[in-house]
């Protein structure tokens, strides 16, 4: 009886968690909807309720690899849960989404969005070269001769759109028509020869396509925006820029190359782990994601002061996307980076040494222990990311509360504890690690005994979240963090940020493909079936 009684009172205490929890979600308090999701868990393991709800929590803070894991346990207590079905759609394959859903228009639609992204990634992968083989396109332009005389280099915009669309439909029929297709592809060649003597005639002055016309990329007479004379990127460039760009007026094309490709020949030289002295006296600012919200940059310039030799940032990863202002804000900080190189702003290496005492780095540590600051400037980081190693680990690791290590709950990477990040301070002679990556209610938070701070500069992150934002002002010789908290400014005229249809869209076609290589492989069954 004793037992009975006490079986109920945790059912009952679990039914409260979850109200709680439910409260907690509803102000967008999503860490705390987990943590009170997994003490009803706790209590009451076997309720399918509670995991779906949870899992719903994690896909809000993009923790996407434990929203699978809470998704399936959902799904293997009571298989006809709706919320729990719904949730797994977004992560499983098409085949499951049909046998979970067969007569949901919804889910329907996710099949076609992932069969169509299937297709299209398979085409990509159909017509790539080898890595040895590719080379930039920032290769064969010159910013420096943009808009003063013809270049063999250029290809007008409309020839270079009929050229692709051919070599697509050619394509399309050798995979669906092949019977045709080689008088499809004969017609193709003869458009593209008519295309390269256009191309060749206007490029050379002679030809029956001659025409008189100046490069696309030229400055017109009526463009009244900011404007760059010749090769020096000025603050009152940069002032002028940012003043359009808050008003939503548009930078000119020309002067966008000339700023993204003198910013990649700079950061080109740097090291992948990159040293930053701080003479005492002075300041250096460390600033988290960004992701877009231009308004919000311009807020921390106005409180903390515009970039300068005297006044150096580091802005540390996530500088785009979810935002409504991408463009803006990486062509603001890559001007800036123009204006002042000399560490004004230091991202796209992997990490940076504050002093030899702070380790600044976007996710987090590693699966072993014993990795030394050489191994990582040792890293070749001019590739896309890998899934795994070290460069992945310091892209996408996160911290967790309990020591040791554990999976990640992005699907990419791992979590690490407090006795990881001491081990890594004590090996290389460190004091602080500081990451971002992570929203956070506050814009920061300190963990691991003070040893490991996360900063975060979105506030209101994705125009939903509610979050403060942060940045962290070093002061030399002590290095003690001052953090700074802000709030966002009034909402841009732009509408929210709409994140989850793509981002639904993806996870199904990236578990699809894993499935798919795992049955390549004879691994069995595939997550599904159960």
């Amino acid at each position: 009886m004793p037992n009975m009684e006490t079986e109920n009172s945790s059912v009952s205490r679990a039914e409260e968690l979850k109200a709680l929890a439910n409260e907690a979600f509803r102000a967008k308090k999503y860490s705390q909807a987990i943590d009170l999701y997994s003490q009803a868990i706790e209590l009451n393991s076997q309720n399918a309720v509670y995991y779906a709800n949870r899992a719903f929590a994690h896909t809000k803070l993009e923790e996407y690899g434990s929203a699978i894991q809470d998704a399936s346990k959902a799904i293997e207590i009571d298989p006809r849960y709706p919320k729990a079905c719904f949730t797994y759609q977004i992560f499983v394959t098409p085949v499951h989404v049909k046998k979970l859903s067969p007569n949901d228009p919804d889910a329907a639609q996710k099949v076609k969005e992932c069969e169509k992204a299937v297709k299209k990634l398979k085409f990509e992968e159909a017509i790539a070269v080898p890595e040895s083989e590719r080379h930039s396109v920032a290769d064969s332009i010159d910013y420096r001769s943009i808009g003063m005389s013809p270049s063999s280099s250029f290809v007008s915009t409309q020839a270079a759109i009929l050229a692709a669309t051919a070599t697509v439909v050619v394509a399309v029929v050798v995979m669906v028509w092949p019977a045709v297709a080689t008088t499809v592809a004969g017609m193709v060649v003869a458009v593209l020869m008519i295309l390269g003597a256009y191309w060749w005639g206007s490029c050379s002055g002679s030809g029956v396509f001659t025409k008189s016309r100046k490069l696309e990329l030229e400055v017109e007479p009526q463009y009244s925006g900011a404007r760059i004379e010749g090769d020096v990127i000025t603050l009152d460039f940069v002032k002028k820029m940012m003043d359009d760009f808050k008003n939503q007026k548009c930078l000119h094309k020309r002067y966008a190359f000339q700023i993204v490709l003198q910013t990649r020949e700079m950061l080109r030289a740097l090291p992948s782990l990159v040293d930053i002295d701080i003479p005492d006296g002075k300041h250096f600012t460390v600033c988290g994601d960004v992701h877009g919200q231009f308004y919000d940059l311009l807020n921390i310039f106005e409180l903390n002061g515009l970039p300068s030799e005297e006044n150096p940032y580091l802005f540390n990863g996530d500088f785009v996307d979810r935002g409504s202002f991408s463009v803006e804000v990486i062509l603001t900080l890559f001007a800036f980076k123009c204006m002042c190189p000399s560490e004004v702003f230091c991202f796209l290496p992997l990490a940076h040494v504050l002093n030899q005492k702070v380790f600044v780095v976007h996710g987090g540590l590693f699966s072993v222990d014993g990795v030394k600051l050489s191994d990582i400037k040792a890293i070749d980081r001019f590739c896309e990311p890998p899934e795994e190693g070290l460069m992945c680990e310091l892209l996408w690791s996160d911290p967790q509360p309990l020591p040791g290590r554990g999976p990640s709950k992005r699907g990419v990477g791992l979590s690490f504890g407090a006795d990881v990040t001491k081990r890594f301070l004590q090996d290389n002679s460190l004091d602080l690690v500081v990451r971002s990556h992570e929203v956070k209610d506050e814009g920061y938070e300190i963990e691991h005994d003070g040893k490991l701070i996360t900063v975060f500069s979105a506030p209101n992150y994705c125009d939903q979240m509610g979050n403060k934002g942060a940045f962290i002002r070093f002061e030399a010789p002590t290095l003690k963090p001052n953090i700074v908290t802000f709030a966002a400014v009034a909402p841009s005229t732009m509408p929210p940020w709409a994140p989850y249809p793509f981002y639904l869209s993806q996870c199904l076609v990236m578990k699809a493909l894993l499935d798919e290589k795992k049955e390549d492989r004879g691994s069995g069954k595939s997550p599904g079936g159960s």
